[in-house]
């Protein structure tokens, strides 16, 4: 496995949030963390990237323990996250964003400028615009660019539908799939409950900060338990 998470216990000043969480993401694969609004899914991603304390358990990445409290250093062993508010150089152009996006990799082979440009085609449009003068679905677009000019083994994306449209939702979903296609991992957190388990391999539903499903997206699915609580019956 790519990543696996034993028992972890992390939270914030002293208040544990995930209770013993444990899971696992494979080479190439989309694994999604669905649940309800509190339930520990940000927490998680943070948790892993080195920005939320970790109280307990074990994290290893590649087959090596992941440092608590040091992101930048995760981040340079291929493992990334998108926030959720996308953490872009406001002021910066759609093309600086991308050139410090691959500051960090360090040799390892990623997406070429050119390969994120084709990915995602309306930020070869807009190459010379500030980052902070763009729609949502662009900006978050860029943020996923950004992060894949870094070279990631794997890509971690908090809510990245928020407050997009059906048509943008669906293209950042297509993208997932796209660097999937390349051999990244992507675990992604996502509020979209039905939209993710057509896109994933795997998921695992989260309660008050534990594993409480977990299997094949497509068998979750059609879990009647997850249909009454996050597809509406």
């Amino acid at each position: 496995m790519l990543l696996e998470v034993d028992e972890l216990r992390a939270g914030y000043h002293g208040l544990e949030i995930l209770h013993g969480l444990s899971l696992t993401v494979g080479e190439a694969e989309v694994v999604a963390i669905v649940g309800a609004n509190g339930a520990g899914k940000s927490t998680t991603l943070k948790a892993l990237a080195g920005e939320v304390r970790q109280y307990g358990g074990a994290v290893r990445f590649d087959g090596r323990p992941v440092g608590h409290g040091r992101s930048h250093l995760v981040a340079r062993r291929g493992l990334m996250l998108v926030p959720e508010n996308r953490a872009l150089f406001g002021s910066l152009t759609v093309e600086d964003n991308l050139r410090m996006g691959s500051w960090g990799r360090r040799g390892r082979e990623g997406f070429s400028e050119a390969e994120v440009l084709e990915l995602f085609p309306i930020l070869r449009e807009r190459r010379s615009q500030r980052a902070e003068t763009m729609s949502g679905g662009q900006q978050q677009m860029l943020a996923i660019a950004r992060a894949l000019m870094g070279a990631p083994r794997l890509l971690m994306l908090d809510e990245p539908s928020t407050g997009l449209s059906p048509k943008l939702t669906w293209d950042v979903f297509h993208a997932v799939h796209a660097i999937r296609e390349r051999g990244v991992s992507v675990l992604i957190v996502e509020q979209n409950a039905g939209q993710v388990l057509k896109l994933a391999d795997r998921a695992y539903v989260l309660e008050s900060g534990s594993v409480a499903l977990e299997g094949e997206a497509v068998a979750l699915a059609d879990d009647e338990r997850i249909r009454a609580a996050y597809l509406g019956g």
